[in-house]
């Protein structure tokens, strides 16, 4: 990604519903171009959707907590099985270290996510699970930053551009 690609993404997420002739005219490029960068970053697997940002206590679920498990050898295709059947599972990655799997579980309540954790740790497939419950964001989901810091410094591909 160079610091255009950088800037598209970036105008993207601060206009959602932002077309691509308001794109072009924000970033000072052709139309064409951002078009064909969208497409290039779509095709890479970079840009992987538009759907819609979600705050999750105003859509009634305030209880946010991480979940460490550790799961019996060989089990991970059930506990994989059981994660993605429970809805209030927002994300599972499978992690190095002491815990075998990292969950993030949001909640409409302590008593929701209590029989979440239950229902986890009653199956046969996880040994041990420990939890942290969220008490506020600190810094929010973010790649921009990242993304920034990555971008190519040298002359973009498309002379018209400047970056900020």
């Amino acid at each position: 990604m160079d610091q255009l690609d950088v800037a598209l993404v970036e105008t993207m997420q601060a206009h959602p519903r932002i077309g691509d002739l308001e794109l072009s005219r924000l970033t000072n490029v052709a139309r064409a171009t951002v078009q064909s960068r969208l497409a290039k970053l779509e095709a890479a697997g970079i840009i992987t959707g538009y759907g819609p940002d979600i705050d999750l206590t105003a859509a009634g679920h305030p209880v946010l907590a991480f979940v460490t498990l550790e799961i019996v050898q060989g089990s991970l295709d059930a506990v994989t099985a059981e994660l993605d059947s429970l809805p209030n599972v927002l994300e599972a990655y499978i992690t190095s270290g002491s815990a075998d799997v990292v969950c993030k579980i949001a909640a409409m309540s302590h008593e929701d996510l209590k029989d979440t954790l239950l229902h986890v740790s009653q199956s046969g497939s996880v040994a041990r699970s420990t939890s942290v419950i969220v008490l506020s964001e600190l810094v929010p989901p973010r790649v921009l930053p990242m993304l920034k810091k990555g971008a190519a410094d040298g002359p973009s591909r498309s002379p018209a551009f400047t970056p900020r």
